[in-house]
């Protein structure tokens, strides 16, 4: 490779590629510093974004004043995106254009996939729902009962934004109140394949968006097994015939109200699963209340940016080798390239190191398709 290809022109010619490429990390909160982080694994304290309400003013009793609490919680930057090439297959790069196209813009994207792909799994903190599970959303209703849906959770009218899979993409690009630009004198719907925003949603589509898959085989009348109180956040469910178990991301309805399970059971046993923790916490129920458990579904996000943050922080330059740490918006990469004695081998390295969480789960809409 040409001596003026250094480490430091590829991480400079590598981040914007990465960000270009990210949709979810640049729909939410990020929080990011300069202070460096020793590696996966790290746990950091993050402020939530302070979230204050608006009242109508009235004459008679005088302003009310909101306290402003700042709050934080836990991070662990427990993701660690890596890219990795031998060296020497870069070596035919005359150029950095050529290095461009046999490395930094396929690296950046493999990054940016697995990066968007991360947070989507966020899906499994949210409770609150719309749509029907197997029924891809494809119409402009589908759209208003997302819009119903944040509504009814006071999540504030702007910004709003919702990510779409492939199929309800494809769908709402056919919709005619988006495809007949005529009426609204653009084209935009029409030539960029895009719906833009609707109902005071701005709309993309992503790849990774997830699809969950229950881990109950066979449930048939499933009940509350145990009264529960008011406040708890754990309780039994039991079946006439009742197998497999409960993941991560299930959701139990139970007289109305959606509960999305918080970490994965055990196989139930007899036709009943004790232990499951649930979020938010359950209002109370007497045994033998009928529980619906929602079937497999694709899980399409709508949401306020504030709902979620992207946390990422400069990992430090390792000793004894060449490497460059770059940042910009909220975005930092990592290029190294060392020497791998076990292998005898050169190799560059492209890395991201980051955590992802869900800071306020009521700001924020499962759609389901």
């Amino acid at each position: 490779m040409n001596e003026f290809i250094t480490i430091k022109e590829i991480a400079r010619q590598a981040l914007p590629r990465l960000i270009e490429n990210l949709v979810f990390p640049n729909l939410i909160h990020r929080d990011f510093s300069n202070d460096f982080a020793l590696g996966k694994g790290d746990k950091i304290q993050v402020r939530k974004p302070v979230i204050l309400s608006a009242e109508e003013f009235d004459a008679e009793t005088g302003t009310n004043a909101q306290d402003i609490n700042e709050t934080s919680v836990e991070v662990t930057l427990d993701k660690l995106a890596t890219v990795d090439a031998e060296f020497s297959s870069l070596q035919a790069a005359t150029s950095i254009d050529d290095l461009n196209r046999i490395f930094i813009e396929p690296a950046a994207a493999a990054l940016a996939a697995k990066i968007n792909s991360d947070g989507l799994n966020l899906y499994a903190d949210i409770p609150y729902v719309t749509g029907e599970a197997g029924t891809t959303p494809s119409s402009l209703n589908s759209l208003a009962g997302v819009r119903k849906a944040l509504n009814e959770n006071k999540v504030p009218v702007s910004p709003r934004v919702a990510v779409w899979d492939t199929e309800a993409d494809a769908a709402f690009t056919t919709v005619d109140a988006i495809v007949n630009a005529e009426k609204s004198g653009s084209t935009a719907a029409l030539r960029d394949g895009s719906i833009g925003r609707i109902f005071g949603l701005d709309n993309y589509m992503s790849q990774a968006v997830k699809k969950h898959t229950s881990g109950i085989t066979k449930a048939t009348s499933v009940k509350v097994d145990a009264a529960v109180n008011e406040g708890d956040t754990t309780l039994s469910v039991k079946a006439t015939a009742l197998t497999g178990k409960l993941v991560k991301g299930d959701i139990l309805t139970i007289e109305g109200k959606n509960y999305t399970v918080t970490a994965d059971t055990e196989e139930a046993a007899s036709n009943a699963i004790a232990g499951i923790c649930v979020y938010p916490a359950l209002d109370a129920y007497a045994s033998d209340t009928a529980v619906t458990i929602a079937a497999s579904h694709t899980a399409n996000l709508a949401f306020n940016p504030m709902a979620f943050a992207f946390v990422t922080r400069p990992l430090a330059a390792p000793s004894g080798v060449e490497s460059y740490v770059t940042s910009y918006n909220g975005i930092t990469l990592r290029v190294v390239k060392g020497y791998d004695m076990k292998f005898k081998k050169e190799m560059i390295s492209m890395d991201v190191l980051y955590g992802y969480k869900t800071m306020y789960p009521e700001l924020a809409v499962r759609v389901l398709g």
